[in-house]
Parts: C-alpha cells; sequence; structure tokens
C-alpha cells in the first residue's frame, strides 16, 4: 500500500488526506460545442443528484478537471441498495468535488457526488496482483437521503489510479487552505431552476490551471461526450478552487472572469486565451509532517 502524504495539513478534515503530489505538464484537452436544453431528467436524492440526460449535473461556476471512463466503484457499510454491487461508470473530478456516474441505467445509484469536505483516509492500493486503486471513506451530507459514512473503492481499468489520486488530493489541499473551517459537509440542498447544457469553460480549464497547479490532462486527455455536461443556476454549496459563474459566458469572458477573482497579480491574456494565477504561496520547501499537523490544529 502506497499512502499518499500532502504537503500541508491545513483543516481537521484534510489530516486524514494523504497525498504525494507531483508536477504534471500543459497539454490540451479536446474542445466541445454546447446548446440550451429545456427539460432533464434528475434524481431526486443526494446520491442521485449529479446526472441529468446521461451525463453530469454540475453547479454554476463549477468546473471539470479531469474525466475519465471505465471507472468500477464499490462501496461498504451500508446497508441501503443503492450501495450495493460493483459500480461501472465515469468519474469525473471538478473544482469542488468528485463525481461517479454509472453506466447502467437500472443501477438504483445513477450517480453520486463526493464533496471535498465529506472524504477522510484517502489512499493508494498497489496490490502484487490487480489493478492499483484508491480507497477512501466519504461522509454522508445532513438531510442527503443516507447518514453515517461509507468506505469505497475506485478501479481504474486502463490505469491512471496514482495521478489521479494525486490530483484529487492537491486539488482537495488547496480549497482546505484557501478556505479554512469547512470541517463538516453542508446541508443538502436540491438544485433549483433550470438546467443547461454547460458552456465550453466548464469542461475546459485553462491551460495553466489553478494558483499555477495544472490537473495531469496528459494522463487523461479525453473530454467528456458532447451534450453529456449540464448546468444547474445553483452555485456550489461548498468551497471550490474557482468562484467564478460559468453561466452563458464565452471562454474569453470565464478565464477573464477567473483572473479578476484571483485578484492583486493575475491576469488575462486575449491573445493566448487563458488567465493566469501565480501560487498564493512560496516556493520554500513544505513544513515537515509534524509541523503540518500542529498548523493543522488551528483550524478545528
Amino acid at each position: 500500500m502506497t499512502e499518499f502524504l500532502s504537503d500541508e495539513k491545513t483543516s481537521a478534515y484534510e489530516e486524514d488526506y494523504l497525498v504525494d503530489v507531483n508536477s504534471s505538464k500543459n497539454s490540451h484537452r479536446s474542445k466541445q460545442n454546447s446548446t440550451t436544453v429545456k427539460s432533464l431528467t434528475v434524481g431526486k436524492m443526494s446520491l442521485n443528484t449529479a446526472h441529468a440526460n446521461n451525463g453530469v449535473l454540475i453547479f454554476a461556476g463549477e468546473c471539470i478537471l479531469l474525466y475519465c471512463d471505465n471507472i468500477t466503484m464499490e462501496f461498504s457499510g451500508q446497508d441501503r441498495p443503492e450501495f450495493k454491487g460493483s459500480k461501472h461508470g465515469r468519474l469525473y473530478l471538478t473544482t469542488h468535488r468528485m463525481i461517479f456516474n454509472s453506466n447502467n441505467a437500472k443501477d438504483p445509484l445513477l450517480s453520486f457526488s463526493f464533496p471535498f469536505t465529506t472524504l477522510k483516509q484517502v489512499e493508494l492500493e498497489q496490490p502484487m496482483f490487480g489493478a492499483n486503486y484508491i480507497k477512501g471513506k466519504v461522509r454522508a451530507q445532513p438531510n442527503g437521503g443516507w447518514i453515517g459514512e461509507a468506505k469505497f473503492k475506485l478501479h481504474f481499468k486502463h490505469g491512471g489510479a496514482i495521478e489521479y489520486g494525486q490530483a484529487m488530493l492537491q486539488a482537495s489541499a488547496m480549497v482546505s487552505r484557501n478556505n479554512p473551517g469547512y470541517d463538516s459537509p453542508p446541508a443538502y440542498q436540491p438544485p433549483a431552476g433550470s438546467w443547461y447544457s454547460a458552456p465550453e469553460p466548464a469542461y475546459a480549464p485553462p491551460p495553466n490551471g489553478y494558483y499555477g497547479w495544472v490537473p495531469p490532462t496528459n494522463v487523461f486527455p479525453d473530454a467528456p461526450p458532447a451534450n453529456t455536461v449540464f448546468m444547474t443556476d445553483m452555485p456550489p454549496p461548498y468551497p471550490g478552487l474557482n468562484t467564478g459563474d460559468l453561466r452563458n459566458r464565452s471562454g474569453h469572458d470565464a478565464k477573464a472572469a477567473e483572473a479578476a477573482a484571483s485578484g492583486g497579480t493575475a491576469y488575462y491574456d486575449p491573445n493566448t486565451n487563458f488567465a493566469y494565477v501565480p501560487p498564493p504561496y512560496s516556493n520554500d520547501a513544505p513544513p515537515s509532517y509534524d509541523d503540518g499537523m500542529k498548523n493543522s490544529k488551528k483550524f478545528q
């Protein structure tokens, strides 16, 4: 078993995160056109709130960082029928959470959302026989249709477990660092209002990434299939890497807004069509594990 060890420990829930973050190279993701849709079918409970019209449903301002197909997910520690059996489908890493969408329309679990604030004890398993996989625990959101916590395993049929795990924990660590105090998952609120086909910025993040970190799209170069990414008018109920509202914006407008929202030294270059946000922290060596644990107690 390989443990992911984070470079900082900045909140109570992040104490359980284990991550080893490596740098990755810039790469370009495929582009798609999006169209407005008038009616969508979505689940009514928190277990099934991140799918619509055979696609994924995200919040206003949320952006997909990585897309992975051919994923198998397993749960344990819960008696609800939605958690029984192996689940096969697609996995999305966004600026605010991880989302699993099932390929089986008859499965009682069609989608499952993992907000960063609900995850703990995330580890990478490297068995002697068989493919690597990610395991961890997820806590239920209040009023979310289930209670307690569940253990999960994510199997990557075509590889990439290490890179995905590093990206997920890097994103969650940055969110925690910039938004201290979110130790408990917020109460679930069902999406309200209309849903639309998401504009391109929702699944084409800036080439220079966020705060100097670039998701490993060289390992996961595929974007979600056309007309499978939908957006609600509701903003995310928990913190994320970005705060912009991507509804009805062109790629230029969304990236310019991201640069403006970052404040200070960020800039937007319309000639290269990306917003660059310099790291808000220094390049000094990260603190030791013990020092990081001491710092995390400040936010408890």
